[in-house]
């Protein structure tokens, strides 16, 4: 069976999308780094299907592992807020606003010209 190559952001997209691992990803998130063996409890999921939710992560770009002996680290990729970020960016016209932006307060009033009145 001949493997379609997708697009980056889709398959970023689509690794997400699962809710399964979705919860693996926010646990990364939390924790920084998670033992394999780890992810059952927060899941509810089996072994086996934890690890295909693992490589499908890895695959997409998500998550990055790290052997040690028998047990395998998982750490989020140090790119995958920019990533996520950049896709984001990409859909709002004239982009996002920097949250520092947004905490700084109210700009000050710009004077605009006046309409012209009827005479």
């Amino acid at each position: 069976m001949k493997k379609i190559q997708l697009d980056p952001d889709v398959r970023l997209l689509h690794a997400l999308a699962d809710p399964t691992r979705l919860a693996i990803v926010r646990q990364l998130a939390a924790d920084g780094q998670v033992c394999a063996c780890d992810f059952t409890s927060c899941c509810d999921v089996s072994q086996p299907t934890v690890s295909h939710h693992l490589k499908v992560l890895r695959e997409a770009g998500i998550v990055t592992s790290e052997k040690r002996g028998t047990w395998v680290d998982y750490r989020l990729s140090p790119d995958v807020a920019s990533r996520l970020a950049g896709i984001a960016g990409s859909l709002v016209p004239g982009g996002l606003i920097a949250a520092s932006t947004l905490v700084q307060g109210p700009r000050p009033a710009t004077a605009r010209p006046a309409a012209a009145r009827p005479s």
